[in-house]
């Protein structure tokens, strides 16, 4: 029978900095709809040393359960467009579903340069948008949709993360209202990381998880209610421009270490 080992002073001391961590990613990823995969692969890939395949398949295991909290709270704070979240979801898995299988046989840091430079630019012009909104800005309906999924999902499961830079800086693009779009890719994301962790159980099994993965699940779990709050109380200019500078922020560091 299955038993969980007894907890030691170590193992809290080497847990408790990833519960941290996992606490202050998905607090930035529920209020911004972004960041959680790519703050915490960077930890499991450039401070632990994890492989990338070992590290997207810990951290997509940990965003199953942070964005099913993240997703019903921003369901109950009536955050969520559905019909975009049906258009972003399915195109999402099977982006995910073919990142993940295939992550083995490619090389994702060949391509990140690239991404990077491309969301320092969305960034840069989210950033333009927020200074020049004002509070009479007129939402649009998004009209690329289901091959920003299919991209987005592909990305997330080859990188470790990016569904969120990629799709939400996408969609504010677009002219989309901020709350909504953040609340809707939030809750899409949980279908797109539960079907990539699966595939990734399926191929590498149960090694991924860590304590780090348990820390970094109980860090995101606690902070996952508030950041809806967060986005349904702080004003759309604001937010857009504090999605603009997290994306230009991370991106400009991503690019320097993936050219250095």
């Amino acid at each position: 029978m299955f038993s969980f080992p007894e907890l030691s002073a170590e193992h809290i001391a080497a847990i408790l900095p990833f519960i941290g961590v996992g606490f202050f990613a998905q607090l930035i990823d529920g209020a911004l709809g972004m960041a959680f995969g790519v703050l915490t692969n960077t930890l499991l890939v450039s401070v632990m040393g994890l492989a990338p395949a070992r590290a997207s398949a810990s951290v997509h295991m940990v965003e199953t359960f942070t964005t099913a909290a993240s997703g019903i709270s921003h369901i109950v704070h009536r955050n969520v467009d559905w019909r975009l979240f049906s258009r972003l979801a399915i195109p999402g898995v099977i982006g995910g579903v073919t990142g993940a299988y295939i992550l083995s046989n490619i090389d994702g840091n060949v391509a990140k340069p690239f991404v990077m430079a491309y969301l320092t630019a969305i960034g840069f012009y989210l950033l333009w948008r927020a200074w020049r909104m004002d509070h009479g800005h007129e939402h649009k309906a998004p009209r690329v949709v289901e091959p920003l999924g299919l991209i987005g999902g592909f990305l997330d499961a080859v990188g470790g993360g990016g569904w969120g830079p990629v799709v939400t800086s996408n969609l504010l693009v677009q002219g989309t209202e901020p709350r909504t779009t953040i609340g809707t890719v939030n809750a899409s994301e949980f279908v797109l990381t539960a079907t990539v962790s699966i595939t990734f159980i399926l191929t590498l099994g149960f090694k991924a998880f860590t304590v780090a993965t348990i820390g970094l699940i109980i860090g995101g779990l606690l902070a996952a209610p508030l950041g809806a709050v967060i986005a349904k109380r702080i004003p759309a200019k604001r937010l857009m421009a504090m999605v603009g500078v997290l994306l230009t922020a991370t991106s400009i560091f991503s690019l320097y270490k993936a050219l250095a």
